[in-house]
């Protein structure tokens, strides 16, 4: 081999070399605390005093709040037959239930619709959606459109739905009207949606077009002279949720309602729950500072706090009853008095 060919090939092998640097050699600087029983003790006893406090914080707010949960999909279908019942355009399916307040409830009060055994995380169920077609009138790509949001994305003749998809084709469409001791109370519906998926998820110059005109009719229509960015109704349904029970916020009573108070709900008992097996609830609720009705956030941190506690005083006894100086070299291997252990 001549010399400028082993010049080469050793200049090769140095340029694969990985250059030298203080992260793969692990020469970063680093905390390397020491664990001393006092550090121990008190990061277990900072986190206990710190967690119990916000987990009854918690669960107080929680017990405050009044959630009154209606399942009606059983007692609003009148026929045997449910699935005929709710397929039937020509039949009445106006269903009045009463609820009686046990607790006052502090506006605003919040209506929800839950569904049960409804998985909106199916795979193909959650891809049928074209976000490029929401957000911009100028999309009309028509193969791509297709592409995403098949089987629901043309009518017969092969106009384009908009929107597109499995999702906004089954939108709910069961409708609440209230009355609270026989006299008519107003339902908001503004602002239930997202601030971010109205600004940046729904175009304000995209509106609905040849929606549920396709050969089988899903849910809800839409009315076509608002813009998507304005149908908030569509909006919260879009945004799928993650378990098979879930709850979508339907709109807020903004008026105090006072115990033993009858409220008086006419449902239109319009979606279709049961070709699957699945189930239908109302739910009204108030709100505090953590949100709903929630007692697993509270139980978590006192649980968690809790143990903390408790392992803090274990560590305090064993500190105390059986003390070990720190750094002590008695307790290296090589000093120890082992039989068994050759010098």
């Amino acid at each position: 081999m001549s010399v400028s060919g082993s010049e080469s090939e050793a200049s090769r092998r140095s340029s694969n070399k990985p250059k030298y640097s203080k992260f793969t050699q692990q020469e970063l600087p680093a905390c390397k605390p020491l664990l001393t029983p006092g550090i121990v003790i008190g990061a277990f006893s900072l986190i206990g005093i710190v967690f119990v406090p916000i987990g009854l914080a918690s669960l107080s707010a929680s017990q405050e709040i009044v959630e009154l949960v209606d399942r009606y999909d059983e007692e609003c279908v009148t026929a045997s037959d449910k699935i005929g019942f709710i397929q039937d355009s020509n039949v009445n399916k106006a269903c009045t239930r009463k609820i009686t307040v046990p607790k006052p409830m502090k506006g605003p009060i919040h209506i929800y619709y839950q569904l049960e055994n409804y998985y909106q995380n199916h795979r193909r169920y959650v891809k049928s959606r074209s976000d490029q077609q929401l957000r911009s009138k100028d999309y009309q790509d028509p193969k791509a459109v297709i592409k995403s949001c098949d089987p629901e994305a043309t009518t017969g003749d092969g106009a384009l739905i908009v929107p597109c998809g499995l999702i906004a084709w089954s939108l709910f469409n069961d409708t609440y009207a209230f009355s609270v001791n026989k006299k008519e109370v107003p339902v908001n519906k503004k602002n239930i949606a997202w601030a971010s998926d109205k600004n940046s998820k729904f175009g304000s110059d995209v509106f609905p077009k040849n929606f549920q005109k396709g050969g089988l009719v899903g849910g809800a229509n839409l009315n076509e002279k608002l813009p998507l960015s304005e149908q908030e109704d569509l909006i919260v349904w879009m945004r799928t949720a993650a378990l098979p029970t879930f709850r979508k916020l339907y709109g807020r009573i903004e008026s105090d309602i006072m115990a033993s108070d009858e409220i008086t709900v006419v449902i239109q008992n319009n979606y279709n729950t049961y070709s699957f097996g699945g189930t239908k609830a109302l739910v009204l609720s108030t709100a505090s500072w953590i949100g709903g009705k929630n007692n697993f956030i509270g139980v978590a941190y006192v649980t968690v706090g809790g143990i903390c506690l408790f392992l803090a005083m274990g560590f305090v006894v064993l500190y105390v009853i059986k003390p070990r100086t720190l750094g002590d070299p008695a307790y290296l291997s090589w000093n120890k008095e082992d039989a068994g252990y050759s010098h």
